[in-house]
């Protein structure tokens, strides 16, 4: 009788993590997709805003760029700030000097 038993439980526990490593990589595509939409959507706002002929916005100061950099770093060793976070707010400062 335990050799009966075995199979059904072992069934489940592989499609029960067939269906978590499915979903779990469902997940991830989609966050792939939506932070691809993001970028799609800035650059078509950087396009759009240089299309008009505005005035490219006012250079940031130096030090103030620095003070921002520093408050950055330290939301990121405190864990506010993810890795990937911190990396493109910190090439959008740079982008100002």
């Amino acid at each position: 009788m335990m050799m009966r038993r075995r199979r059904p439980l072992a069934r489940a526990a592989m499609v029960g993590g067939a269906a978590y490593y499915a979903g779990k990589k469902g997940q991830q595509s989609r966050d792939a997709e939506e932070d691809q939409n993001a970028a799609i959507q800035d650059l078509q706002a950087q396009q759009a805003y240089q299309a008009q002929g505005a005035a490219p916005p006012p250079k940031a100061d130096a030090n103030e760029v620095m003070e921002q950099l520093q408050k950055l770093a330290q939301l990121k060793e405190q864990g506010i700030l993810t890795d990937a976070e911190f990396e493109v707010q910190k090439s959008k400062l740079l982008q100002s000097l």
